[in-house]
């Protein structure tokens, strides 16, 4: 059987070259390697049919072609049962053709290809039965064709070295395919441990600077708030500083607790989020600027647009920061100018803080970035 299908004869057929792009061919080929490889020995096997010599029954032999060949396409969904067709086609060739089956060598490929498919099958039963189904094949085309012991004997060698090497690439692909799933679970493992530690994190700071910041502000608090009920009678000016004090630390302590909610929320319940503060709260702001002592002029040009909640936010915390400043440097009063001056084209937004002696004017949609930085 090795020997007649060695000295198959074919005839040369021309082909026609045609030039087309080798990347878009090359992924064509990665994209469906299997289905390309099967189509290309079909095509092999229908040609060898209707060119060699002293083959009988073309028309059928071309039918058989197609038996030994297009299987292969259903393999994954079939691994068992796709091979054992193409035995049954080997079979069903032996007795249509008989001695010209010696003209053919894709009959000897098909065969070798069932044994490799017939390794690959993990559940070893059924690589067994398949190994012995493509042997007994084998065996029914040498006696209908040569009925030598030698050629079954060389046949069943070369077709039991393709079952083992089936066998060893189906081994190493189930190796590859665990030892990457395990990859993925140690990597979502990886990921999930980070993030609890990183929530741990969380919790660690959360817990420290509520230790920490927010004890310290609260006894400020109520340090300020008794020592504002031992003040005189006609000690007002004092008085409303302190209570502007106690005013302001309380709101501290209120946003502290909301960000540290926040960044507990993995443990704990998410805390109650306040709105943020706009440019509709500066007559708060402004309020308990003055009575920790600034006097403060509010001026606004313009008709307020809508505006977007980081522009908003934006501009409310340039004017804190500016009535911060003036605060802390002693600055005898202060006045803010808030401009719209292109409401009716879009969102322009230029804040002014105005202390007593100087003028500051700026886009808020330039000093936003500034404002993260420190700068105003």
């Amino acid at each position: 059987m090795i020997s007649a299908y060695a000295v198959g004869m074919t005839r040369p057929v021309p082909v026609r070259v045609t030039v087309v792009p080798v990347q878009a061919v090359l992924d064509r080929i990665r994209a469906r390697a299997l289905e390309a490889l099967v189509l290309t020995f079909a095509l092999a096997s229908l040609v060898e049919a209707g060119l060699a010599h002293g083959v009988e029954r073309r028309a059928v032999v071309a039918l058989l072609a197609l038996g030994w060949s297009l299987p292969f396409l259903a393999r994954g969904r079939h691994p068992f049962w796709a091979p054992i067709a193409v035995c049954a086609a080997l079979v069903a060739l032996a007795f249509t053709a008989g001695l010209s089956t010696n003209n053919l060598t894709m009959p000897f490929v098909a065969a070798v290809m069932a044994s490799v498919s017939f390794g690959l099958i993990s559940d070893r039963r059924q690589a067994v039965a398949g190994w012995s189904a493509v042997v007994a094949a084998a065996a029914v085309v040498d006696y209908q064709t040569t009925r030598a012991f030698s050629d079954f004997f060389w046949t069943t060698l070369i077709l039991t070295l393709a079952w083992f090497f089936g066998v060893a690439l189906g081994t190493r692909t189930e190796q590859a395919r665990e030892l990457r799933l395990r990859v993925e679970a140690a990597e979502r493992d990886r990921a999930l441990a980070t993030e609890r530690a990183t929530a741990g994190e969380r919790s660690r700071i959360a817990r420290e600077l509520h230790d920490v910041v927010a004890h310290s502000v609260s006894v400020m608090v109520v340090q300020a708030s008794g020592v504002r009920r031992l003040l005189r009678e006609e000690q007002h000016r004092e008085r409303e500083a302190l209570l502007s004090v106690e005013q302001i630390g309380r709101q501290a302590l209120t946003e502290m607790r909301r960000m540290l909610g926040v960044m507990r929320s993995g443990e704990d319940s998410p805390a109650a989020l306040a709105p943020q503060p706009g440019l509709q709260h500066l007559d708060r702001l402004i309020a308990q600027v003055e009575e920790a002592g600034l006097p403060v002029t509010l001026r606004v040009e313009g008709d307020r647009p809508e505006l977007s909640p980081g522009v908003d936010l934006s501009a409310y915390r340039i004017v804190q920061e500016g009535l911060t400043n003036v605060l802390r440097h002693g600055g005898p009063a202060a006045r803010v100018t808030i401009g719209y001056p292109g409401a009716a084209e879009g969102v322009n937004l230029p804040p002014s803080i105005l202390p007593s002696s100087r003028f500051i004017r700026g886009d808020p949609m330039k000093l936003a970035p500034n404002v993260l930085r420190g700068r105003a």
